[in-house]
């Protein structure tokens, strides 16, 4: 039973921790030379989460400047961060139901028990 409110704050602590990488990215997107990072969730000890960050090496799109030079813009994608973020939501709400269910649950067997 602890172990599985262990994993799930754990799995918590992961998806905060992507939450804030997705939110760097779209408060970036305007940034030039910006380049995107992403949260990649891996399984980690006694079936726990752990998260390792990776940053997105492409560039970014050019835009030519009036002065006749270019620039390199961000290399975020709205669409894949929203996308990402209503995933991390769900994920994160699941995991805080899981915690709710078995403390409730653990209430109904101590008053079964007094």
């Amino acid at each position: 039973m602890v172990s599985s409110i262990n994993n799930s704050v754990q799995a918590l602590r992961a998806f905060g921790t992507a939450t804030a990488v997705t939110a760097n990215n779209v408060a970036n997107v305007e940034s030039d030379n910006f380049k995107s990072s992403r949260a990649v969730m891996n399984e980690g000890d006694n079936g726990g989460v752990k998260v390792s960050l990776s940053t997105n090496s492409a560039q970014g799109p050019l835009v030519q400047k009036s002065d006749g030079t270019t620039k390199e813009l961000s290399n975020t994608d709205l669409a894949t961060e929203f996308t990402s973020m209503i995933s991390y939501q769900s994920a994160y709400g699941a995991n805080v139901k899981t915690i709710q269910t078995d403390d409730e649950m653990k209430g109904t067997i101590l008053n079964m028990i007094a």
